[in-house]
């Protein structure tokens, strides 16, 4: 059983960076397929990216890619999202998850854990 926790949203000019941590507890994170979600208001949740339990792939949504790196310390327990070039429609409240999945798993369906998320908000 993996317990996720992001941290690390807030409120940035367009243009901005953050950097979005997830903690989780188990001994079986360094295991587990991490990805990052996100979900905007009335909208579905839409994948972002993921990264593989030994971190040697990485796999992104196109709306991201060249802007977001998700990185991983299984020593931590700990993901990271790093958001750069941030922009209005970035804005939605992030969650990470935990999966079984290859490193190209985008459904919802394919990951078992998730966090409580933390929103993230884009001015123009």
């Amino acid at each position: 059983q993996v317990q996720l926790v992001e941290s690390g949203g807030g409120l940035v000019q367009a243009g901005g960076s953050l950097r979005l941590s997830c903690a989780a507890s188990g001994r079986t994170f360094s295991t587990y397929t991490m990805a990052w979600f996100r979900q905007a208001p009335g909208k579905e949740r839409q994948f972002v990216g993921c990264i593989t339990w030994r971190a040697d792939k990485t796999y992104y949504a196109d709306s991201v890619k060249g802007r977001f790196t998700i990185s991983r310390d299984n020593a931590k327990n700990m993901a990271y999202l790093q958001t750069n070039s941030l922009k209005p429609e970035d804005s939605a409240v992030y969650y990470c998850a935990a999966g079984r999945g290859d490193f190209r798993a985008t459904l919802t369906t394919m990951y078992d854990h998730w966090g409580q998320g933390t929103q993230v908000t884009v001015s123009s």
